[in-house]
């Protein structure tokens, strides 16, 4: 244990994802060792994140004007729209090229052992999206892992009786794993491959 300055910062530093003691431990001695303005533009650099970053009010994306740049962009297909669980796996997608449409972000997934189900997920905004008739694909595209497959199967039994073209992400992403973690080429594949569900 270090002096509490010391111990608190690298405590505060290993409550984020993937950062064990060890790493924690690495980054707090380099940010006390770092110049001054380095840390003081980096803590800036947070505060700002947090307070000017905004959900775009169309898709849930992360923005900093009321609407993200791609429901804002005109060239988008607005006839698919793209069901993810995070902003991230937003750009995950993005980065392959291969889907021109909208996307949806419902803001995590269904977990009963975290305590979420569908009423804290983006669910009925979703189905709000779908009245006006001008979606006539879903492409859900949630982690194939337990919790993006229990919301994959809630949206499809919610979807395909509206009488929508429903499709899943094809196989080839790993089971267990995380779209942001996937490479463009599988998940290009996997768009590429999709199937309808209903």
């Amino acid at each position: 244990m270090y002096e509490s300055v010391i111990q608190d910062l690298i405590d505060e530093l290993g409550r984020l994802p993937g950062i064990g003691p060890k790493s924690a431990q690495r980054i707090a001695f380099h940010l006390l060792d770092a110049d001054p303005d380095d840390v003081k533009r980096f803590a800036q650099t947070l505060v700002d994140a947090k307070t000017k970053v905004l959900f775009c009010s169309v898709c849930g994306n992360v923005t900093v004007d009321t609407t993200c740049r791609i429901c804002a962009d005109p060239r988008r297909d607005e006839s698919v729209l793209c069901v993810v669980e995070e902003s991230k796996d937003v750009i995950a997608i993005e980065r392959t090229r291969e889907f021109r449409g909208r996307y949806h972000v419902l803001g995590g997934a269904i977990s009963p052992i975290a305590g979420i189900g569908p009423d804290q997920l983006r669910i009925k905004e979703l189905l709000l999206r779908l009245q006006d008739g001008a979606v006539t694909e879903v492409i859900i595209a949630t982690d194939p892992n337990l919790e993006g497959e229990a919301t994959a199967t809630y949206l499809m039994r919610m979807l395909v009786p509206i009488g929508l073209r429903v499709t899943k992400l094809a196989s080839g992403l790993p089971v267990g794993g995380d779209l942001e973690y996937a490479d463009e080429v599988t998940l290009g594949r996997a768009f590429e491959g999709r199937t309808a569900v209903g």
